[in-house]
């Protein structure tokens, strides 16, 4: 079985997609459209990932900074392909594309009852931060 990583296109757009939909504790919304995920690439070159296996997507991580600190959106692993790797290896490509960026410190949001998405950012060492509330309009 090859694993292959690469620079996420908008052409992985509708694979990807299909995943996230699938992904359990994902939420999607009107930002996820093709059209917004393609300006979201282009205003974050070089930041997000895809794994292929046998040719077939199976993993994900959208990836992006405001100048200051990175944020992850959109990491996914296929369920059947879970327990390989594929999840850190993502985050570790594109933590390092944000630090030749420049880019020290990166942020993530996870749904609180997300318990798949919890248990695997405490298990990669990443900190929960308490105290901190977000507001969205």
């Amino acid at each position: 079985m090859e694993i292959n990583y690469r620079q996420m296109t908008i052409d992985d757009y509708e694979a990807s997609f299909a995943l996230w939909s699938k992904t359990e504790g994902m939420v999607l919304s009107e930002a996820d459209s093709k059209s917004a995920i393609a300006s979201y690439l282009e205003r974050n070159p070089d930041l997000s990932f895809v794994c292929t296996v046998g040719g077939m997507l199976q993993g994900t991580i959208l990836c992006g900074h405001d100048g200051r600190r990175g944020f992850i959106y959109h990491a996914a692993v296929n369920p059947e392909m879970r327990g390989l790797g594929i999840g850190s290896k993502l985050v570790e490509l594109s933590l390092k594309q944000l630090q030749q960026a420049g880019i020290m410190k990166c942020h993530l949001f996870v749904v609180a009852d997300n318990e798949i998405g919890n248990r695997f950012w405490k298990r990669s060492g990443w900190l929960k931060r308490e105290g901190i509330a977000i507001y969205s309009k």
